[in-house]
């Protein structure tokens, strides 16, 4: 947040001392380090305000040190900051402080995006203008230097741009060293990665051709250089291709080569690399001979992975709980108990949600083989803490789980254990937690039958009903539209029908026009004597409602209704066609023109997944009340257009 530094210190103290006008340029300042890309880039694009506003003492002292300590970033952010540093000579104190600009252009001038290394050597050559002769010899000159000499060809390649702008002002003894520097450049011998990743998949297609001889003299040379190149990339594809490299060289190059290798690169020490070799840990072993396949896997693999459960890197443990519950199937029950149950247990107990997801998610795999109930106990807390996440996309992964974990847990343990937790979620402040929820309902109820639905989760659906919070009797309504068809006629005719037509009488015009929609969805379901008798009124009544939305989901509901009746040889007299007294008889069954409707275009957001900025507004307490601001004064709020389906949907 802007001011997160505290008033008068960092660059966060822009708008510290109350000074409102200096509001645009703390949030300026607040988006160079949002999570938001888009928001970040628009940031840097106005780099020249906020130094103006910070002043050039400043801006030496603190803008550009955070700019420098912070190059790693998109690619398209670092483009636009290479191209902004170029014209900030002026916004340092003039060409005497011009060499406060090297430090974060040398930096870009160092990644491997070509297109950024390219911008930023572009704003050095029109730096290096601004320097006198004794700055450029005291400082532009030993940059150049740095990057002639740098270990990685990226910064050889950008030193390459600069000799010609420093050279000509240089003194003589520095030419000589300038020279030298150039030789060296014109005599290096690196190839570039590109040829060595394309090497590395050109092993896979020639392998396939060649004897074991052959492949021993000509491929595995190749092979055995590029597990161990100095360049992570090349490492990386290695590990990537692993698997069709293993079935290419066949087993015996395997088990003498490759299983060295890939206990290499799986302790590399990028982490890029241990978790590409960690996504293809299943697929190896699933390969090896079967022969001897249990021990190579116990003694030359298993401690390896032991190793990566505990690795440092989140992405290195995700990708590994993603396949390592394959192995179960591999190894057997007693060396799944033995051996790899404590190491899920350890995973299912790990702090990045991402690792206990794709533990959980890959359950069937030991279900198999030891039975679920191993890991009850210690899936309970894993669960609990996933239903619970701060991160709605978490919560929204957990629950697309929840019908694969009931059917395996059982339905003894799920009503005991994690019941309440379905529940709870139907109430969650996210839009799409709930339609995730109620759609996870259904399937429980296909799982564990209608019996169940009608004694342990209808009746705690329908008490919602009476909550305070409009967007909970919404959720009764679209819960009931999803249990109508998977609980049948009998349970929705005396269970939740009434309910139902009891809402319609609701004080929120939201939950009116969706009771509506509620009925024109059960339609189907129920028969003549409940269509004629008991819902049909309540949609005549409905199509008289003062508001506009409810009347026209109302008359789409009676014409849907009325359409049931005659397939049942029902008699419908004319008069009950949808109509509205004064109005055209087909007005709410054509198309609305522009200015008809006043609500239904924001109403219609509801349908919207709520988005995680609006998560984010919504922890930061902007708590949106039941349709008691004007949706006008609200769509003035700057906030307006971060907010999802619920907050605008309430209005």
């Amino acid at each position: 947040m802007a001011g997160a530094a505290g008033p008068g210190t960092g660059l966060g103290a822009a708008g510290g001392d109350g000074d409102d006008s200096l509001y645009p340029i703390a949030v300026l300042i607040d988006e160079l380090r949002n999570e938001d890309v888009q928001l970040r880039l628009n940031s840097i694009k106005k780099l020249s305000t906020i130094a103006l506003a910070l002043g050039v003492e400043r801006t030496r002292t603190e803008l550009l040190p955070f700019l420098t300590d912070t190059i790693y970033d998109e690619d398209e952010v670092l483009l636009a900051l290479a191209e902004q540093l170029g014209n900030f000579t002026g916004l340092v104190g003039g060409p005497d402080f011009a060499h406060c600009l090297l430090p974060p252009l040398e930096s870009l001038a160092t990644v491997e995006e070509t297109v950024v290394r390219d911008k930023a050597v572009e704003s050095l050559r029109q730096i290096s203008q601004e320097h006198t002769p004794v700055a450029l010899e005291a400082h532009f000159v030993p940059l150049v230097k740095r990057l002639a000499s740098g270990d990685w060809f990226t910064s050889r390649t950008s030193a390459c741009g600069l000799f010609s702008v420093c050279y000509p002002r240089a003194s003589n003894v520095v030419k000589a060293e300038i020279r030298q520097h150039f030789r060296s450049l014109c005599s290096d011998d690196t190839p570039m990665d590109s040829v060595r990743l394309l090497a590395v998949e050109a092993c896979v297609s020639i392998a396939q051709l060649l004897s074991q001889d052959d492949l021993e003299a000509l491929v595995m040379p190749t092979l055995r250089q590029a597990a161990e190149d100095k360049s992570w990339r090349v490492r990386y594809m290695v590990a990537d291709k692993f698997s069709e490299l293993q079935k290419a060289v066949g087993p015996k190059i395997t088990l003498n080569d490759l299983i060295p290798a890939f206990q290499n690169l799986l302790k590399d020490c990028e982490a890029e690399v241990r978790a590409a070799a960690a996504h293809k840990v299943k697929e190896l072993c699933e390969n090896l001979p079967i022969e001897g396949r249990e021990t190579i896997i116990m003694n030359q693999v298993l401690p390896y992975i032991k190793e990566l459960v505990s690795d440092t890197n989140q992405h290195v443990k995700s990708a590994l709980a993603s396949v390592i519950m394959g192995l179960s199937t591999i190894l057997g029950k007693e060396n799944t108990i033995e051996h790899l149950l404590p190491l899920f247990l350890a995973q299912l107990k790990d702090e990045c949600p991402e690792v206990r997801l794709n533990i959980i998610s890959n359950l069937d795999c030991v279900n198999e083989v030891i039975g679920i109930r191993q890991l009850s106990q210690s899936l309970l807390p894993a669960i609990v803490e996933l239903a619970e996440d701060a991160k709605w996309r978490v919560r929204l992964a957990i629950i697309e789980y929840m019908p694969l974990l009931a059917g395996q847990l059982g339905v003894e343990f799920f009503d005991e254990k994690l019941n309440s937790l379905c529940m709870a979620w139907l109430v969650d402040h996210v839009y799409a937690i709930r339609e995730a929820a109620t759609n996870n309902l259904m399937k429980l109820v296909q799982k564990f039958g209608t019996e169940w639905a009608q004694n342990t989760i209808v009746p705690k659906v329908l008490v919602m009903a009476n909550d305070p919070n409009y967007l909970h009797r919404m959720t009764t309504l679209f819960c009931i539209n999803a249990l109508s068809e998977a609980c049948g006629q009998e349970i929705t005719t005396k269970q939740m029908l009434p309910i139902v037509l009891k809402m319609a009488g609701d004080q929120v015009a939201n939950v009116r026009f969706n009771v509506a929609k509620s009925l024109q969805k059960i339609g189907p379901i129920l028969d003549t004597n409940a269509l004629q008798g008991e819902v049909k009124p309540v949609l005549q009544k409905l199509g008289q409602d003062e508001d506009m939305d409810v009347k026209y989901f109302a008359q789409e509901a009676i014409s849907v209704v009325a359409q049931r009746l005659r397939k049942l040889d029902f008699p419908v007299k004319d008069s009950e066609e949808p109509s509205a007294p004064g109005a055209d008889k087909n007005h709410f069954l054509r198309p609305r023109v522009l200015g008809e409707d006043t609500g239904k275009a924001q109403r219609d957001r509801a349908a919207w997944v709520a988005s995680e900025e609006a998560v984010e507004a919504a922890q930061c307490g902007v708590q949106m009340q039941q349709r008691s601001v004007p949706a006008q004064g609200f769509r003035s709020c700057s906030l307006g257009p971060m907010l999802s389906s619920d907050t605008m949907y309430c209005l």
